[in-house]
């Protein structure tokens, strides 16, 4: 059984995007941290082969860049990863591999993580995260943390979201004060 896993960028506020739809919003306030030594540690948090788990909206904008993105090692790997999708249009999914993931989502997530295969990562689609936390099937938490408060906007996790414990495996940081903080999941949260 293959692992699911997400990633996501997110502020010391807890937040992954900023309000509005401008450059900074869609990622410019990581720009100042992104480095060779941020990249490395993504990379080795990701591994050589996963598969990916995407909303539409991450899918559609992901699939506008990766592939004209050249030779490197985080384009490689995103373009060589089959891509599974939240969509009511999978005849539309252009950048494969590729497949719809089916009209509910919960069972289409359990079928693909009872599969053999690599590891799956969800990258950017917190619409997913709340529901697949709660249903356990995530089995790690990687955040890439800024040090950065961006005072409102997109939170991670939706209020009312189900209460769980996480262990902390590790943490590695870069120069510029980005940290990989890396998370199991245990289960429901222990009342006390």
């Amino acid at each position: 059984m293959r692992k699911l896993r997400i990633f996501e960028h997110i502020s010391l506020d807890g937040l992954i995007a900023p309000p509005g739809d401008d450059a900074y919003a869609n990622g410019g306030w990581t720009a100042p941290y992104r480095s060779p030594a941020g990249l490395e540690l993504v990379l080795d948090a990701q591994g050589e082969r996963f598969d990916l788990l995407l909303g539409r909206h991450t899918y559609d904008l992901w699939s506008a860049y990766w592939p004209k993105a050249g030779n490197n090692p985080m384009a490689d790997r995103l373009n060589a990863a089959t891509k599974y999708v939240v969509t009511h249009r999978p005849d539309s999914l252009a950048w494969g591999p590729a497949q719809g993931l089916g009209a509910d989502i919960l069972d289409g997530v359990r079928g693909i993580k009872s599969m053999d295969g690599p590891d799956l990562i969800l990258w950017g689609s917190a619409t997913l995260t709340t529901p697949l936390l709660a249903q356990g099937l995530v089995d790690e938490v990687v955040l890439i943390t800024y040090p950065v408060l961006l005072g409102g906007g997109k939170r991670l996790f939706a209020d009312g979201s189900a209460a769980r414990e996480l262990a902390h495996v590790g943490t590695r940081a870069t120069p510029t004060g980005l940290l990989v903080n890396t998370y199991r999941c245990i289960g429901a949260l222990p009342k006390p």
